[in-house]
């Protein structure tokens, strides 16, 4: 996005690019366009949806067994 000034650093080096895909997916997947012209309930939604998706993710695995 033009103007971005995004100042957070993921916990595992090297994901920036994956989150930032995942990001886009989850927007998609909302029906959502992500964008400066957006307001910031829109693109806070996405990131809402992200971790919902990520805590789910954990805790399918944690319940098999697997650590994370």
């Amino acid at each position: 996005m033009a103007g971005e000034r995004n100042t957070n650093t993921p916990a595992a080096q090297g994901a920036t690019r994956q989150l930032d895909q995942f990001k886009w997916t989850v927007a998609n997947e909302m029906g959502l366009q992500l964008g400066g012209d957006r307001t910031s309930r829109e693109n806070g939604s996405v990131g809402g949806q992200m971790t919902k998706k990520m805590i789910q993710f954990a805790e399918e695995h944690l319940k098999q067994g697997n650590r994370i």
